[in-house]
């Protein structure tokens, strides 16, 4: 079953082109990984998968109904989030309060109610608390969740960002270069939590350079080139398809598949 169509996506920036005539369908269930080099579009793409930029062209459907125009909070509500390339966590909160922030979208206490405080508030700021400590425990982060998080490595900082977006129930979620800067022990974790991720029924969408993770971790590799889909198709397709081998790929291409 489809969970993401994208049809003949077009985004240019004062007449350069980023993203051209870009058509590719995900389905739910899978880890979708997108490659390219830098500059390819992969980022622009996000963005406008994510509302942050309107595309200058083309469709783009979420569980057969249209983000295009939709600002990032509703698209937010339709299901989908977001981790970034460039780490967003809040230094001055602790782990869980980070990952609080997440729940947003579930909890119902407006400004006026938050103030008043009644006891129905109280229930519903247990509940957040809850469901922070659930996506922290998925992410193997429960025992960090009331250390500061300036006081955090890099790699676990990464997945607080993981844990922040699971714990907002999405359907699809958009991972950016989840694994730039991890060592090789911490990306092998990471590997094993996309897994995760995707067998508790959330689907994923991954921007990522490392094409050792890239080709473990995927059931379909889209490539792109300038902004244009070069090639899609299974991990042994897209490491077996010439142009792919001698665009990106290069001598990385002997990886295990599954």
């Amino acid at each position: 079953m489809s969970l993401l169509e994208v049809r003949e996506l077009e985004k240019s920036f004062g007449g350069v082109a980023a993203i051209s005539d870009l058509s590719f369908t995900v389905p739910e269930g899978q880890v979708y990984a997108v490659i390219g080099p830098n500059g390819a579009g992969k980022t622009t793409l996000f963005n406008m998968l994510s509302g942050v930029y309107v595309p200058s062209d083309g469709a783009i459907e979420f569980a057969g109904a249209s983000l295009v125009g939709l600002p990032p909070h509703r698209v937010a509500e339709r299901g989908i989030a977001r981790t970034f390339q460039n780490l967003q966590v809040f230094f001055n909160m602790t782990v869980l309060e980070n990952v609080m922030v997440g729940c947003h979208l579930r909890s119902h206490i407006g400004l006026f109610r938050a103030a008043l405080r009644p006891p129905g508030v109280v229930r519903e700021e247990r509940r957040v608390r809850d469901w922070a400590l659930q996506a922290l425990a998925f992410c193997g982060l429960e025992k960090l969740a009331d250390r500061p998080a300036d006081a955090l490595p890099y790699g676990e900082l990464k997945r607080i960002e993981i844990a922040r977006a699971l714990a907002a129930k999405p359907r699809l979620l958009l991972m950016d270069e989840p694994a730039a800067g991890l060592n090789d022990t911490e990306t092998v974790e990471l590997r094993h939590l996309v897994r995760r991720i995707c067998d508790s029924g959330v689907t994923v969408l991954l921007v990522e350079h490392n094409m050792g993770l890239v080709m473990e971790v995927s059931d379909t590799v889209l490539v792109l080139d300038y902004g244009s889909k070069l090639a899609e198709g299974t991990t042994r397709e897209v490491q077996n398809d010439p142009k792919v081998v001698a665009a990106y790929l290069g001598g990385e291409v002997q990886y295990a598949v599954k």
